[in-house]
């Protein structure tokens, strides 16, 4: 090691090239043991499988808009559409080596985000009837 940083002090680049080529410094200290399970995250097949989950949230969402069968559907498919734009936030996470406990906090707080909207949706659409009610009574 002191010749390498013997080296580093005879030429300065040495390191900057070092570093540019992805080398891991000596200095940086090394995991003493392996993480415990639980602390390592998702598999890769976790992840994957949540990402598939996600993107076929949307594009269920998607096939129940464009159905000509059915109007609750399209609701249905509505109300989806938004909750799967909310859920694509968790696509960052979809990785290995995630944890879980990241995961469901996210998902948990995407939740909440979706209820309080939901909420603001209808309680402005019943005010507008409120208000067009108001406006019949005055004309009429």
């Amino acid at each position: 090691m002191n010749q390498a940083l013997d080296q580093q002090k005879a030429t300065p680049r040495a390191g900057m090239q070092e570093a540019r080529q992805g080398a891991m410094p000596a200095t940086l200290p090394q995991a003493a043991s392996p993480a415990p399970a639980a602390a390592r995250g998702m598999s890769a097949g976790a992840a994957r499988r949540l990402e598939y989950a996600i993107i076929g949230l949307g594009l269920l969402a998607l096939a129940l808009i464009f159905q000509p069968f059915a109007l609750g559907l399209f609701s249905v498919g509505c109300g989806l559409v938004v909750l799967a734009g909310l859920v694509n936030n968790l696509l960052p996470l979809a990785r290995p080596g995630v944890p879980v406990r990241t995961v469901v906090k996210v998902a948990l707080i995407v939740a909440v985000i979706f209820v309080i909207v939901t909420a603001l949706s209808i309680g402005s659409a019943w005010l507008y009837g409120v208000y067009v009610e108001a406006q019949r009574a005055a004309q009429g």
